[in-house]
């Protein structure tokens, strides 16, 4: 299974997986709307085939004066891939990405109070926590548990994450300008510094969740 970041070319079947899984659906504009808004915090993923088999739309609260927050507006997977996993690893990606590129403070979602299959994975697996019940939230009358997460834990590792990379990407530079000027523009391989071995350092961080904008830094020296 893999999974990325959704692009607007990945929304009809997102909207195709909504339709198949969920009873509250949307009008392809509220797509467009969340995938241009913020393309950074919506995922999807794909199944052997690189069909899309579960995604998950998110965004940022746009209230002025708040702390930011993103929100969970839609999840779900075809039942034929379910308790692999993917909810979780989907939720993950877009919360670290309200994290890396806005700040987030924390998440939060509505869930139907009849839903006691999402309730269980919200609160046991993912970890959110009722924080209110909105009165007849859904369009058919039913109540919503209104639940968050704190993402503090998570923001604070990835600063870590940042300041770690930035301490290794001093060394890269400062590796980089021991070579001469031609092997410097020829490869992008840096130089042991006495003992420092930076890509043993690079290869102790897993790279794959972390900022990768700071990753192309480290990785690529103009």
């Amino acid at each position: 299974m893999l999974i990325r970041c959704a692009t607007t070319f990945d929304l009809m079947s997102m909207q195709h997986c909504n339709l198949l899984c969920l009873p509250e659906n949307y009008q392809m504009k509220y797509y467009f709307y969340h995938g241009l808004s913020w393309p950074q915090l919506s995922y999807v993923a794909l199944d052997e085939d690189n069909k899309i088999c579960g995604y998950v739309l998110a965004k940022m609260e746009e209230e002025d004066n708040e702390i930011p927050h993103g929100h969970i507006t839609s999840l779900a997977v075809k039942r034929s891939h379910r308790r692999l996993g993917l909810a979780k690893k989907l939720m993950d990606q877009a919360s670290r990405a309200m994290v890396e590129n806005f700040k987030a403070q924390y998440v939060s979602l509505h869930v139907r109070k009849s839903n006691r299959a999402a309730l269980s994975l919200y609160t046991h697996i993912l970890k959110f926590n009722v924080d209110d019940i909105e009165p007849k939230y859904y369009a058919d009358g039913e109540d919503a548990y209104a639940m968050k997460k704190d993402l503090a834990p998570l923001l604070q590792q990835v600063e870590q994450d940042r300041s770690e990379l930035r301490s290794i990407a001093k060394k890269y530079l400062k590796g980089i300008k021991c070579q001469s000027a031609e092997s410097s523009t020829k490869t992008k391989k840096p130089v042991s510094n006495g003992d420092d071995n930076i890509e043993m350092e690079l290869e102790k961080l897993n790279l794959a969740d972390v900022d990768p904008n700071i990753y192309d830094e480290i990785r690529t020296v103009e």
